[in-house]
């Protein structure tokens, strides 16, 4: 087994499920807006139509997601308002917007923050809420 057929060694990693049977159009997107990566095949359940184990790489970190089994978990998973997954960028702008056109709906305007980065929040189209932030570049005149 080399290292990228292992699973995350440390740090925190964010596992998803997405209702509805729909991991893999997730897994299409997080590819095409986000640029994520299969670190390896995805496990099928049981059933041979629902995934049950995914795993991406992206933005140099993991990803794992699968389909919802609700005849395990005992019903729906929980909304997912309480969470934000953040990317941070060397260029928000060019990841929102890719985002935004695969599909994801702007939840906080993209703009120069405060705290001095590019920051704005999106919803991709499974529920789940996503940050995107870079440094903000100063404007020449």
């Amino acid at each position: 087994m080399n290292q990228d057929d292992m699973g995350p060694t440390g740090g925190v990693t964010a596992h998803l499920t997405i209702p509805g049977g729909r991991a893999a159009e997730a897994i299409d997107f997080y590819q095409r807006a986000f640029g994520a990566e299969p670190a390896m095949e995805p496990m099928m359940g049981e059933d041979g139509k629902r995934i049950m184990h995914a795993h991406l790489r992206l933005n140099g970190g993991s990803l794992m997601l699968n389909d919802d089994f609700p005849e395990y978990s005992g019903g729906k998973p929980a909304p997912n308002d309480a969470i934000t997954l953040h990317l941070q960028v060397t260029d928000a702008d060019a990841v929102f917007n890719r985002a935004l056109e695969e599909g994801a709906t702007e939840t906080m305007k993209l703009e120069d923050q405060f705290w001095g980065d590019r920051y704005g929040q999106l919803r991709d189209p499974f529920g789940i809420m996503w940050s995107i932030g870079a440094p903000a570049v100063e404007k020449q005149d």
